[in-house]
């Protein structure tokens, strides 16, 4: 009997960073400084949720209406206008099926967090890249990539991989330039780490606009990668129209709960902020010894350029791997000779810190 057939998918699929090391010492404890993750872990507020005994028999409220009550009550924005998401991947991916179908093309930056051009591509569309300037987004370019067959434009602000940003008055200036009717949908999942004058938040800046959507995470700042959740803002329609397509029950009552207490911990962001900034420079500055560059500081992030450096970036993957040590490569992304190294606690960074000493030191 043959196999019902099914879509061909023509893509490359998502393949996260390495989470363990073959080969590796079984004395090594492995540092992953590879996907991004809260450096201080989560806020004391969640961890006392944690602790609680929740039930597990009952299903969560569907809606998430505490946690898009507390959401509207930080962010000054209408809970109505609000849709929580098992992560904003989910969001994205409603969005696409929502505004995308096969004719239709969705463009995206160079280098950017990858599931934008996925869901695009599974939802039958044209993935259309505009070509970015020294790592940093174009309006200019985006803008000659439109046609009458956009529908959708992606960005993350901060970039991710690239850590470059687009200041406010540029994301002003593509709105104006692209047609009305075409969707702009920012993604702020970086947005607590900027404090450059010039940048603005997403969300700050089209909190009453149509056409723009919003997508906001927990698991960066607020240390909740693991329980999936995220959320989006838009226009009260596009927000019934995701919700009528929205899986039911799709956030669970734990990650609701934490959510909603990380959201009252401003403490732990702040603390979280100047933990980023501290290790951030001084990482940056160590690393410019040995010729290897980086983004200004914009996120938990740095994107390491070994073109300078005497070694490449594989071989630097590789030799901090035999220490214990992941970072993200960038091949995946289409980026050659770099690796993105996520900041990491104090004692992280410190044995980072060594070893990259060590690994110069011994040429």
């Amino acid at each position: 009997m043959n196999l019902t057939k099914f879509k061909k998918l023509k893509f490359q699929s998502y393949k996260p960073g390495k989470y363990e090391i073959p080969n590796l010492k079984k004395a090594r404890k492995i540092i992953k400084l590879s996907a991004n993750e809260s450096a201080l872990g989560t806020s004391t507020k969640v961890k006392k949720i944690l602790r609680k005994s929740i039930s597990t028999s009952k299903y969560p409220d569907y809606t998430s209406k505490l946690l898009r009550k507390q959401i509207s009550k930080k962010f000054k924005c209408d809970a109505n206008k609000v849709i929580c998401g098992s992560g904003s991947d989910e969001i994205i991916q409603m969005l696409c099926q929502l505004f995308l179908s096969k004719g239709d093309e969705a463009i995206v930056p160079e280098f950017s967090f990858l599931m934008y051009r996925i869901y695009a591509s599974i939802s039958g569309a044209k993935v259309i890249f505009s070509r970015e300037d020294n790592f940093k987004i174009s309006v200019n370019n985006i803008i000659k990539k439109v046609n009458k067959r956009t529908k959708v434009v992606f960005l993350a602000n901060p970039n991710n991989p690239t850590g470059t940003y687009l200041s406010k008055s540029e994301l002003i200036i593509l709105r104006k330039r692209l047609r009305k009717d075409i969707l702009l949908v920012i993604d702020d999942a970086y947005f607590e780490y900027m404090k450059d004058k010039n940048y603005a938040s997403g969300l700050k800046i089209f909190k009453n606009h149509k056409n723009v959507f919003i997508l906001r995470t927990f698991s960066k700042i607020y240390g909740l990668a693991s329980l999936r959740i995220g959320w989006g803002f838009g226009d009260k329609k596009i927000i019934n129209a995701l919700n009528s397509i929205k899986p039911p029950f799709n956030v669970n009552e734990v990650a609701q709960k934490c959510a909603i207490e990380a959201l009252k911990d401003n403490k732990f962001i702040d603390k979280s902020i100047k933990h980023n900034l501290f290790w951030g420079k001084k990482i940056k500055k160590i690393l410019e010894e040995f010729n290897i560059f980086t983004n200004e500081i914009s996120a938990n992030f740095l994107l390491l350029n070994f073109n300078r450096c005497k070694f490449s970036a594989p071989i630097i993957e590789r030799k901090l791997e035999e220490r214990g040590i992941i970072l993200r490569e960038m091949k995946t992304y289409g980026i050659d000779n770099h690796l993105r190294l996520t900041i990491g606690n104090n004692m992280e960074n410190k044995f980072f810190i060594k070893e990259i000493k060590k690994i110069f030191k011994n040429v």
